[in-house]
């Protein structure tokens, strides 16, 4: 068994760069088949210039979807191989302009041979595999584009340890994990008002016996989150969703999520058809998180606090 048959898809990057370096040291061996003078990390730039057109550095780096430092450097090594020719864009004094030097137009008309060799190369692999390389690759590139490994890796990531959240209802043994939870974020962003010693301060008789729940987020059975549905007075809303607070050490863990997916089922249950929160936009990370859980903005709510800038409100209906 290979190594790559051992590991799997996790060296997807290892294979890819194996399979690249391959193929770049064929191409480099191609070009000297056909006395072509050019590296494999030239071309792009080179094909991008051989229509005898002057484009800026920028330009050829969006066209070819290169970074500007490596397209600056491959234009360097060019202008050295005197392949390309660089000069100041007559309208614009601040910009260099790149072209194709005689030498390197030369080699757009020597090259076509060595063109349709390789396309016929490529076209005799594609015809002996089962998988179509090519249209593989466009494809993982558009997925890719539409949401990174990166993300993907972080949501399954999330998805994994999630399995160890449990939420739980609140009992006076979380008194102090609710408060300290709370108080480590509006310190770190706000103050303290009066508002929130009376909710932290006294759970019980603020929140619950009101007809009020507080929900608990255990991970590995040590509480990590928090949050809490606050009866309401009102004719429109039911509920206030408050004091939604998560360890930094527990984050990335889709805490936030299962906690207030716990509030809003809870209402539900209760019969609640709306549900209100109060915020601050400098919180983008819960801004993001209440527009997954459906909420939208509002206004024209009294609050007694003064670091609110943003009212939402979600429907259950």
């Amino acid at each position: 068994m290979s190594f790559f048959e051992k590991v799997g898809k996790v060296a997807i990057g290892s294979r890819l760069r194996m399979l690249t370096e391959t193929i770049t040291e064929d191409a480099a061996q191609i070009y000297k088949l056909y006395n072509i003078e050019m590296q494999p990390k030239w071309f792009p730039v080179f094909y991008a210039l051989s229509q005898g057109e002057e484009k800026t550095i920028t330009t050829i780096a969006k066209e070819i979807r290169h970074s500007h430092p490596s397209v600056s450097k491959i234009v360097g090594e060019m202008v050295k191989q005197q392949l390309i020719i660089e000069k100041k864009d007559i309208a614009d004094g601040r910009r260099n302009l790149v072209c194709l030097s005689e030498k390197g137009l030369a080699i757009t008309e020597k090259i076509q041979n060595q063109y349709t060799d390789v396309n016929n190369a490529v076209e005799e692999v594609s015809a002996q595999a089962t998988h179509n390389l090519w249209k593989a690759i466009e494809e993982w590139e558009f997925l890719l584009e539409q949401k990174s490994l990166l993300q993907r890796v972080k949501e399954q990531q999330k998805q994994r340890e999630s399995q160890h959240v449990q939420i739980v209802n609140y009992e006076p043994r979380y008194a102090q994990a609710f408060k300290s939870l709370n108080e480590e974020w509006i310190s770190q962003y706000f103050k303290m008002e009066a508002a929130d010693y009376k909710a932290l301060d006294n759970p019980e008789s603020y929140i619950l016996q009101p007809g009020g729940y507080i929900f608990v987020a255990l991970y590995h059975d040590e509480p990590v989150g928090v949050c809490a549905l606050l009866k309401m007075d009102d004719p429109t809303y039911d509920f206030e969703l408050v004091k939604m607070a998560v360890s930094p050490k527990a984050q990335g863990k889709n805490i936030g999520w299962l906690l207030g997916q716990a509030a809003l089922s809870k209402a539900r249950v209760l019969g609640a058809t709306k549900i209100y929160l109060e915020s601050n936009t400098i919180l983008k990370p819960a801004i993001s998180l209440y527009h997954k859980l459906g909420f939208q903005k509002v206004v024209g709510h009294a609050t007694p606090y003064e670091r609110c800038n943003i009212q939402m409100a979600v429907s259950l209906t």
